[in-house]
């Protein structure tokens, strides 16, 4: 077990997996969790709860990354143009997605190296965000779609001859 760490980001359980959002002040990290939670009350992803926004613990257990509120914003949310909003929260939940909002190495199409990030020594799959790009359709692919074939040449399984397909995600098959 790694000491526990805080670091600016956000995080919202989405059904069984949360997801990490990082990325410099003002990039969207609590609207994006606020959005993951709407989308979870529309029906367009799983049940979302906020696990922490604005600053999070991180602690490695057993090979997982854990993710916790700051106790004194447990439960509280900004919502922009509305100020800070108290709403439901889980105390605690395994990180299996990481987005970067403003990342600096996004692309339309990614190579395999940037969709995985190491946090606290464990290895997770992530979404580099450019900045300006309205992130959650990407998060929402993520957690709802799955490769489209095992072929590493996804180019090849259009018939076109060129790729517009989603890499390594968290869905299940």
């Amino acid at each position: 077990m790694t000491p526990e760490a805080s670091v600016h980001a956000s995080a919202v359980l989405v059904g069984d997996r949360a997801v990490l959002i990082r990325g410099p002040s003002g990039a969207g990290k609590s609207r994006l969790a606020f959005d993951l939670i709407l989308a979870g009350r529309a029906g367009q992803v799983p049940t979302a709860i906020l696990v922490g926004d604005d600053r999070v613990h991180l602690d490695t257990v057993g090979g997982q990354l854990v993710v916790r509120p700051a106790p004194g914003l447990a439960g509280l949310i900004e919502i922009r143009g509305f100020g800070i909003r108290r709403c439901d929260f889980i105390g605690e939940a395994v990180v299996a997605l990481v987005v970067d909002l403003d990342a600096a190495d996004a692309e339309r199409l990614p190579p395999p190296e940037a969709l995985q990030t190491r946090v606290n020594g464990v290895l997770i799959p992530r979404i580099p965000v450019t900045a300006g790009f309205a992130p959650l359709p990407l998060v929402v692919a993520a957690l709802t779609t799955t490769e489209s074939s095992p072929s590493r040449n996804h180019s090849a399984d259009c018939v076109k001859g060129f790729g517009n397909h989603i890499s390594p995600t968290i869905a299940t098959e």
